[in-house]
């Protein structure tokens, strides 16, 4: 089964550049800003070891490329399926559709853990793909 060009992207409820980090940073710490996709892929300082060889994985034998985003981040398309459901995972076709693949409710189960988080999308994908 030949799944080319099909991307898995991570929508963070965060901004990016280094305002929206820093914002993200300060609002974490105080509990006033929450992103479970930003506990499964990141440590505080770096993203997790484990994701990164996830993200590997994914590409090696799935054929899937995996693109994180910031909200202020995302091509038209993607904020057209995001908006409002952030943090989330999308899936983008070989065709350059997209869907919403994980809402931000599944990535809370996962707890930080990109282990839990690598199961939901294995058996996701063998579901849909």
């Amino acid at each position: 089964m030949s799944n080319s060009g099909k991307t898995l992207i991570g929508v963070y409820k965060a901004d990016g550049g280094i305002i929206g980090e820093i914002s993200y940073f300060f609002g974490h710490l105080v509990g006033v800003k929450n992103c479970s996709l930003c506990d499964i892929t990141h440590s505080p300082v770096k993203k997790k070891s484990a994701f990164k060889a996830f993200e590997k994985k994914l590409l090696e034998e799935r054929n899937i490329r995996t693109r994180l985003v910031h909200m202020n981040e995302r091509t038209e398309a993607e904020l057209a399926a995001s908006k409002g459901r952030e943090p989330c995972v999308l899936l983008q076709y070989e065709d350059g559709s997209i869907s919403m693949f994980l809402d931000y409710v599944e990535l809370k189960t996962s707890k930080g853990s990109v282990k839990s988080f690598e199961r939901l999308v294995e058996s996701r994908l063998n579901i849909y793909l």
